[in-house]
């Protein structure tokens, strides 16, 4: 008997598996079909296999002709719960006198900024907010996010920030990955070495005990922490359950990277002053190294990373926006704009780095490819080749996102089914 699937989307002139072991690796189906039931991709099969193994009347059928399916993105680095923004600053950099401009502003700037007006936010308050952000994130393809704290830098405000983002993953359609990352700076009111010790003493056991985060992270660089101070954090989390990320190598190469390929940790993230040596030892070692090309954009970074010394020494590379206050982007096509014109990858290897490679930056095996079995996570682009997603500057080409066999983007906007909005 035949079986009736839930959804089956067929007449793709391009079908991106995503599939390979290497980044240059890169398979496009035609005459190919997608079958979903439930969460999950049942079946891809031809055409003449379709109408021998499923029934057609009755099944919802989502008709991609002329158009690519792709997995749904992956952004494996954001900091996605923070309160207001920093626009003025952000608007004082751009042109001369940057000094004078930002002294004019009579405020806080930088981080310390946002940990002021997250930690003094109301946490429904906050939650709307970064609601806000991650809708409009899915809108632009993403469907698995990855959020970090570190905008709190106390105990409380950092269960709070992660307690949103468990939230986010219940009330959005998205799945939410959360990183504690309370070693993201120093508050005013603690020493260095107190802070430490409250992070390892304190916040990890509490972060632990109400199962709010599954990675710990923490930036190693000049003015922040040590290397041995971030192996003293990791350590700690480890002992926890919550496995090693570590943000280094943005300003300074300290040791941070040494360390992340010494503990084979999950993630690398930023990479601007890694060393060519390190980079094979990292590949050696399995650490995917996650880089922001959307963030040396908006800060201007005078030392933007060596994405393609990176990936012929062997590394595994993710791309991710690091949405945040600093780098403020919904859009994981715009990353790959970027990452294609500025950092010399290839149009296949940009959207692997977004999707497979980016699942393996959050450890996750059941997403981020088009294979039988893998949760259904997809979107559709209304374009004719996938290059057009490198070619098309800015521009939102999603037609259709699928998260976990539901359609929730349909024609660009919010599907009758999406009842999270």
């Amino acid at each position: 008997m035949l079986k009736r699937p839930d959804y089956i989307i067929k007449n793709a002139a391009q079908i991106l598996p995503c599939t390979g072991d290497q980044m240059q690796d890169f398979q496009v189906l035609t005459d190919t079909a997608i079958v979903i039931e439930g969460e999950r991709i049942i079946d891809i099969c031809s055409d003449k296999e379709l109408k021998q193994r499923y029934v057609m009347d009755g099944t919802n059928i989502i008709d991609a002709e002329g158009k690519v399916v792709a997995p749904g993105y992956i952004d494996a680095h954001t900091h996605l719960v923070f309160y207001g923004s920093r626009v003025e600053e952000y608007a004082a950099k751009l042109s001369g006198n940057v000094e004078e401009n930002l002294k004019n502003l009579a405020m806080t700037v930088g981080p310390n900024r946002t940990i002021e007006l997250t930690r003094d936010t109301a946490e429904e308050v906050l939650y709307e907010q970064s609601k806000k952000r991650i809708m409009t994130m899915l809108k632009h393809g993403t469907t698995t996010v990855e959020s970090k704290s570190g905008y709190g830098l106390t105990p409380e405000s950092e269960l709070k920030i992660l307690r949103i983002g468990r939230q986010l993953h219940e009330n959005t359609p998205l799945d939410v990955v959360n990183t504690f990352l309370g070693a993201h700076g120093i508050p005013d009111h603690l020493t260095k070495k107190q802070y430490v010790n409250e992070i390892i003493e304190v916040m990890i056991p509490q972060v632990a005990q109400n199962n709010l985060a599954e990675f710990c992270d923490v930036w190693c660089d000049e003015g922040y922490f040590t290397e041995q101070e971030s192996e003293r954090i990791l350590q700690a989390g480890l002992a926890y359950g919550l496995l090693p990320k570590i943000h280094a190598d943005a300003y300074s190469y300290i040791g941070g990277s040494d360390l992340a390929a010494r503990m084979k940790m999950v993630s690398i993230d930023h990479l601007n002053y890694t060393p060519e040596s390190l980079m094979t030892q990292l590949a050696e070692a399995g650490v995917i190294g996650v880089v922001m090309p959307a963030l040396d954009f908006a800060v201007a970074h005078k030392r933007p990373f060596a994405a393609r010394k990176m990936l012929d020494s062997g590394m595994q590379i993710a791309l991710a926006t690091d949405m945040c206050p600093a780098c403020y982007t919904s859009s994981m096509s715009f990353v790959i704009n970027l990452a294609c014109r500025l950092y010399q990858f290839t149009v296949e290897e940009a959207i692997k780095a977004a999707t497979k490679v980016a699942a393996r930056a959050l450890n996750l095996t059941d997403r981020g490819t088009l294979e039988i079995g893998k949760i259904a996570d997809i979107q559709i682009w209304d374009v004719p080749t996938y290059k057009h997603v490198a070619y098309e500057l800015g521009t939102n080409i999603v037609e259709t996102v699928i998260k976990r066999g539901r359609v929730v983007i349909n024609e660009g906007t919010w599907s009758k089914e999406n009842t999270f909005i």
